[in-house]
């Protein structure tokens, strides 16, 4: 790190769950690449040794008792009070070499999270089917909140202190970094990412991400997060399909009641006007509740701004938080005055 870097209190968060062969040289390797920083091994009911190898290599130790990946981010950003945040997984397969260079891109952009992309996630056979869901979902994403990111699955990430300490966090698994990329999306922080490359875990260990299992919770984060950051989009595109099917009911109504003047029928008809209904009820849906998540858009941006900065302004100007300053002087009577 660069002298710089060297003035600002920097946290390096790793959450695990039996990765117990790994961990040590991960966090060994995080400690030549950042020798100032704290290192946080938050073990999420490890069943192997996961605690006691961390414990050996030099980090604090933390357990979090909520399983999942979200619930441990959660905890780690409400716990640790840091100027940057690095965040990795504890299997070693993220470059901890590469962290000063991402911190740099932080500061120097001026940027509130700066994400890892993956270069050779395919070059293990293992990963073909992972490789391809993330690929999918990465065009969903950018089809759906904008083109900010390439890679919004990397678990690498550096925030600001601004970022930690206003995101919500509401996913309990692996969906979290989608929750995170959103978040940046829908307020229009400033974000950068910056290409690495993916290393192999060690023989022995295991992913913990299922394609089928996590895939569906992950589409279904993104569906309910559309739903709550862009909800006349999510509703329009209900009122559209029912909108569609109406339609489709009603023609042949529509032809035998051009063609004889009669409606035969009925049933038929019935449910296109139910679906009409349906569609119209989902359209007014989707404009009132377009006004209350731009209230709540605002209201996030706000809490936003309220968070200091913390990228180390005060100890490069001089400046001091706003909590730590002392209260001026009351102004003395008029008749007391020189």
């Amino acid at each position: 790190m660069n002298q710089e870097t060297n003035r600002y209190s920097i946290a390096v968060l790793l959450p695990c769950y039996n990765e117990g062969l790994s961990i040590a040289s991960c966090i060994i390797s995080f400690r030549k690449s950042l020798p100032g920083a704290r290192i946080y091994v938050y073990d999420n009911n490890s069943t192997d040794d996961t605690a006691q190898q961390a414990a050996i290599a030099g980090a604090t130790v933390i357990t979090c008792r909520r399983q999942g990946k979200g619930n441990v981010v959660r905890q780690m950003f409400a716990d640790i009070e840091a100027d940057i945040y690095i965040m990795a997984d504890g299997d070693g397969t993220y470059d901890a070499g590469a962290a000063p260079q991402m911190i740099e891109a932080l500061l120097r952009d001026r940027a509130d999270m700066v994400v890892g992309t993956r270069r050779n996630i395919t070059e293990d056979a293992g990963r073909r089917g992972h490789a391809l869901g993330n690929n999918m979902f990465n065009l969903v994403y950018r089809s759906m909140f904008g083109r900010d990111f390439t890679d919004i699955f990397s678990g690498y990430r550096v925030f600001t202190r601004r970022f930690a300490k206003s995101f919500p966090a509401h996913s309990a698994g692996f969906e979290i970094e989608t929750e995170m990329s959103v978040h940046a999306s829908t307020l229009r922080l400033p974000v950068t990412e910056m290409e690495l490359d993916y290393g192999r875990r060690v023989e022995g260990s295991k992913s913990k991400l299922s394609t089928f299992r996590d895939g569906f919770r992950i589409l279904t984060m993104m569906a309910m997060l559309l739903k709550e950051t862009k909800p006349f989009v999510f509703f329009g595109l209900i009122a559209s399909a029912l909108f569609a099917a109406s339609f489709g009911f009603m023609l042949p109504v529509l032809a035998e009641y051009f063609a004889t003047g009669l409606v035969d029928k009925m049933p038929t008809f019935v449910m296109s006007m139910t679906l009409m209904l349906g569609a119209m009820l989902a359209l007014a849906c989707g404009v009132i509740l377009d006004s209350v998540s731009r209230g709540r858009i605002e209201q996030k941006r706000i809490f936003y701004l309220s968070q200091a900065p913390a990228r180390g302004e005060r100890a490069i100007f001089g400046t001091a938080p706003v909590d730590d300053r002392e209260p001026a002087a009351p102004a003395l009577p008029r008749e007391l005055r020189a």
